[in-house]
Formats: structure tokens, C-alpha cells, sequence
């Protein structure tokens, strides 16, 4: 019998597939060889490690979460076991009565609680828009009141303060009193107190509307269905708002003194002057006639009745003659100028100086610029110590402030 070599005998099958591996492998080596070299040729290598390494990297992240995870939880799950917990170690709930479930209470926010954004606090109340009067009021003067003031506190014009209440003022700002009852208007106009025998249609014209306006203001309370302006009866006393209406102001002041005939003034006080023969005539040009220079009271306002300026100062301060001139009225006067000086400059030029503390010059008398004259005070209608102090050419009263340096 024929002996076999261990090279040609049949290899044993654990040899056949340690062959066979072999083989896979290195046809597998020969794949990844041919790969990378592709890789490298495409110069795309750089790349392919950027994205081997996130993916390298977001795999080891994974694989530390599902580590975490699953410790945690069985870690959890042991403590429940041990304190008899987990869902068949619960206790059996038990619900609560409705009648048992107390009131929370009421949130309150500090008032220095910051937020984000607008913090709006909820109001009671609605508010409603500011409804216009229809009616007359009645007002209380208190101290420091003006009748400019008073104006501006009920939005109208000093006149209509003076028109509402000619019985009591007599269109003279410097009779308001603390204490005084003042009427109020709703509107700027005048208010007309009806007499017998009056008749609507000259009432109105007198103040320069339309009757019409009169009796369809809801104040006055007509019927606008039942009455004809020409035969409207209307009770005497009366008092009708006319609305837009206005009047020539009553002059309370004196009127213009003339050198040859200063008698004109006889009613008006009795510092009237008698016959005076001529005197010193003024150059038109005035100086301050007294030591401040600026207001403590009323400006010049002649459509309020105060063609004057109220000059600042204290009682006892010294008053000077605002130009030559001669003195046409020295004394008391009856319409609330208290102690009242008028000079004659002889020129169309008088100037008037009220309220005067002291009186140093007489009837007749010339006097020259800056010549001290009296002291300033607070005599006649006055509100405290102030110089009120007039300028007229011809017959107008002019602005001081427009004449003075």
C-alpha cells in the first residue's frame, strides 16, 4: 500500500476556513486600500475626517446617555423597592370632600412689584368727559383772588367777571372783596337783568347779538315751541345770559381834568379843584413814578376796565411827578382810588397817581419832573399796598408800558 504525504493528503475542514478567512480578509483590505486611495485621488480627505470624527463623536454621547440612563433608573427603582414605594407599595388614595377644599387666598401685588411691561391698575369708576355748564354759579372771593384770576380759574374773559356783577362791582376790578358773592357765567357774555317794558329783540341788538342766541341758551329756559320772540312774556328781574354779548365798560375812573375848567371833577370827590391859571408845561418824555418798576396787581388791560398799571411797593415808599405839569385833583375821590393826584402836563398828556398813602401837593400847584408828589399806600378799593398809575392824551388812556424808559 502506497504511503500519502501530509502535503498532497486531504487538508481538514478547520483548515478550509482558516483559508477561506483569510481570503475574505485580505479581499477586504484590497476594498478599503482601493477606497482610500479613491478618497485621497478626490483630495477629499480632510472632509471625511471631519465627518468620521462628529459621527465618532455623537456615538460615544449616545452610548454615555443610555449608560446614565439606564443606572439612574434602576437605582430609583431599588430605592422605591426598599422604601416600599413603586405603584403596588402606594397607598390607596382617598378623595378629598368639595366642602372640606379651603378658600386661596386673594393675590395682592406689592405696589413696588417690577414687571415687564405697563403695569395697569383696574379703577372703579368711569370717567366721564367735563359736560359744559348751562347755568349761573355763585362764587366765594378769597384772599389773593383777582378778577383776573377768577377769570382764568372758570376759563372766561375779565370782562364777563364784570358783566355777571355790574350791581356789585360796578365794572370796577378793584372793588372784589374777600368774601364777596360773585355770579359766574357758563359762557363769556354779559348777563342782563329784565325790566318792564323791555322788549327781546332791542335787548339783544343793545349787546350786539341775535335774540335768537338769547332764548335758545338752555340756561335762560325758554320754550322754543310755544314762544315768539315779540310776545315772550318775561318776568321782571329776571336775569337772562346772554351768551357772546358785550357793552361799553362804565367809566370808574375820573374823566379828563382840563387846566381851565378842573370843576368837571366836582362829582367825582372833593379833591375837585377849583379856577386854576396856568402852570408849568411837561415835554412829553416820563420817567418811573416811583422806585420799582415792575407789577403787584393788574396790568393794563382796558378791555377789563384797567387801562392802568398796578406798580409794585411798599407804603411809605416815595412818589415823583412823571412829567412838569400842574395838579388838577388832590384829594379823596368816590370810585376806589382812595387818595387820587391828576397832573395836567398842558401838552394833550395828564397822568394819575391812586392809592396814595400821603398827599404833599395842592390844587393849582406846578411841579417838575421827579418832584415828590405823595407816598405810595393802600387807601380806597385796594387788595394791598401798589401804586396804580394812568396815562391819557386826549381822551384815551393809553398803555404806560409804551411810555415809560
Amino acid at each position: 500500500m502506497e504511503d500519502v504525504s501530509p502535503l498532497t493528503a486531504n487538508p481538514l475542514p478547520s483548515d478550509l476556513n482558516e483559508r477561506e478567512q483569510e481570503r475574505e480578509d485580505h479581499q477586504t483590505d484590497n476594498k478599503l486600500e482601493r477606497f482610500w486611495a479613491q478618497v485621497k485621488q478626490a483630495d477629499l480627505v480632510d472632509p471625511f475626517m471631519r465627518v468620521g470624527t462628529l459621527v465618532l463623536s455623537l456615538a460615544l454621547i449616545f452610548v454615555l446617555v443610555w449608560v446614565m440612563r439606564s443606572f439612574y433608573s434602576r437605582t430609583s427603582l431599588q430605592d422605591n423597592v426598599q422604601d416600599g414605594g413603586g405603584i403596588l407599595g402606594a397607598p390607596e388614595l382617598t378623595p378629598t370632600p368639595i366642602s372640606e377644599i379651603s378658600v386661596l387666598p386673594l393675590l395682592v401685588l406689592s405696589e413696588q412689584t417690577d414687571t415687564d411691561g405697563i403695569r395697569r391698575n383696574s379703577g372703579m369708576h368711569t370717567t366721564i368727559p367735563t359736560r359744559a355748564r348751562i347755568n349761573v354759579i355763585e362764587y366765594t372771593v378769597e384772599t389773593g383772588d383777582s378778577v383776573f384770576g377768577i377769570a382764568d380759574k372758570f376759563n372766561l374773559r375779565p370782562e364777563t367777571i364784570l358783566w355777571a356783577n355790574t350791581a356789585s362791582l360796578n365794572d370796577n376790578p378793584h372793588k372784589l372783596q374777600v368774601e364777596q358773592e360773585l355770579n359766574i357765567m357758563p359762557v363769556d357774555g354779559t348777563y342782563h337783568k329784565w325790566r318792564q317794558g323791555e322788549n327781546l329783540r332791542k335787548v339783544a341788538e343793545y349787546y350786539g347779538v341775535d335774540a335768537v342766541v338769547i332764548i335758545e341758551w338752555p340756561g335762560n329756559h325758554f320754550d322754543l315751541f310755544e314762544n315768539d320772540i315779540d310776545t315772550l312774556s318775561i318776568e321782571p328781574g329776571a336775569m337772562l345770559i346772554v351768551p357772546g354779548g358785550e357793552r361799553d365798560m362804565i367809566d370808574y375812573g375820573p374823566p379828563r381834568i382840563p387846566r381851565d375848567d378842573p370843576a368837571v371833577a366836582r362829582t367825582y370827590g372833593p379833591g375837585h379843584c377849583g379856577t386854576l391859571s396856568d402852570g408849568i408845561v411837561g415835554d412829553g418824555v416820563f420817567i418811573w413814578p416811583t422806585t420799582e418798576h415792575w407789577l403787584s396787581g393788574f396790568d393794563y388791560n382796558p378791555a377789563a376796565n384797567h387801562p392802568a398799571i398796578d406798580i409794585a411797593g411798599d407804603t411809605g415808599n416815595p412818589v415823583w411827578a412823571a412829567d412838569d405839569g400842574v395838579v388838577v385833583y388832590a384829594g379823596w375821590s368816590y370810585s376806589g382810588y382812595g387818595n387820587l393826584i391828576v397832573l395836567d402836563h398842558g401838552n394833550g398828556w395828564q397822568s394819575l397817581y391812586a392809592h396814595l398813602n400821603d398827599i404833599y401837593v395842592g390844587c393849582g400847584e406846578s411841579v417838575y419832573q421827579g418832584a415828590a408828589i405823595g407816598t405810595l399806600g393802600n387807601t380806597g378799593q385796594s387788595s394791598g399796598s401798589h401804586l396804580h398809575f394812568e396815562l391819557m392824551y386826549g381822551t384815551a388812556k393809553v398803555n404806560p408800558w409804551n411810555f415809560l424808559p
